[in-house]
């Protein structure tokens, strides 16, 4: 009991050291200590998620670096492949320009032969003369010559006129022993009514070519190997078979002067072999 009122008289005694104005300060500071807390705490909060959205964005940009590191090893690895490809592709644009110009080499030669060639026939054979032709067709050189000067009417025998035009022909083909000589007859449309082993107009213009090899072979010196016996018959004609005048245009015989074909190939062929 003595106890309790001894705590009781402390308490009242302390009670009254403490004035209502210092009190009230007291309150005042605690608020005012509770307030900045509570300020403090949501700037604490606001900066703690500023903090997370920053973080955010630094993982977004790390993976964005990422991919475009990714993607940068993909271009270059695209990049050199392209200029791999590139390369390639000028590669064999440069070799088929190589392969083009050498045959256009091989062509240049081969039209510079048959140039010479013209020129030597021209300056031989020396002939103004309606029925005798020599001219270029489709890059080959030929003689062409009017039947009546080699022919009479429906024989293949050859005219004795005929063979002062073929000793020159001869001397041309004799100087070129790597080419080759082929006799190509031709006929008008009126049927063969011939007597002997002829048959048609084929037989004739065959006949024909074979009578003109045989007198540049056996007479007149030329290589037999040199030489191609070639009939048309009427099947490929100058000009309508309408008139005598006509018909008498489409019998001829046409001698080609030519490299042979396959001497040309190796030609080209050795050019190509060049460039590998």
């Amino acid at each position: 009991m003595k106890k309790i009122v001894l705590t009781l008289s402390v308490m009242m005694l302390l009670t009254s050291c403490v004035s209502k104005k210092q009190y009230a300060a007291l309150e005042a500071k605690n608020k005012e200590t509770q307030d900045l807390l509570n300020t403090c705490t949501v700037k604490l909060n606001s900066c703690l998620e500023e903090k997370a959205g920053l973080k955010a964005s630094v993982d977004g940009l790390r993976e964005q670096n990422t991919h475009l590191i990714s993607q940068s090893k993909d271009m270059t690895v695209l990049t050199t492949k392209g200029a791999e490809n590139i390369e390639k592709a000028l590669e064999s644009i440069k070799e088929k320009d190589l392969k083009i110009s050498r045959m256009q080499d091989a062509l240049t030669k081969k039209d510079s032969v048959t140039l010479a060639v013209v020129t030597s026939l021209k300056s031989v054979v020396g002939l103004n003369d309606e029925d005798i032709e020599i001219n270029v067709d489709k890059g080959v050189v030929f003689i062409s010559i009017s039947d009546k000067m080699l022919f009479k009417s429906g024989s293949y025998n050859v005219t004795d006129k005929a063979k002062g035009v073929l000793e020159k022909v001869a001397k041309v083909v004799n100087d070129k022993p790597d080419f080759e000589c082929m006799v190509e007859g031709h006929t008008d449309n009126i049927p063969y009514n011939g007597k002997g082993d002829l048959v048609d107009n084929w037989d004739l213009s065959v006949k024909r070519s074979t009578s003109i090899i045989r007198v540049l072979s056996e007479q007149l010196g030329v290589n037999p190997a040199q030489l191609i016996a070639a009939g048309r018959s009427s099947f490929v004609p100058l000009v309508a078979n309408d008139t005598p005048e006509n018909r008498a245009k489409n019998r001829r015989t046409r001698i080609y002067v030519l490299p042979k074909i396959d001497q040309f190939y190796e030609m080209v062929e050795k050019e190509m072999k060049k460039q590998q």
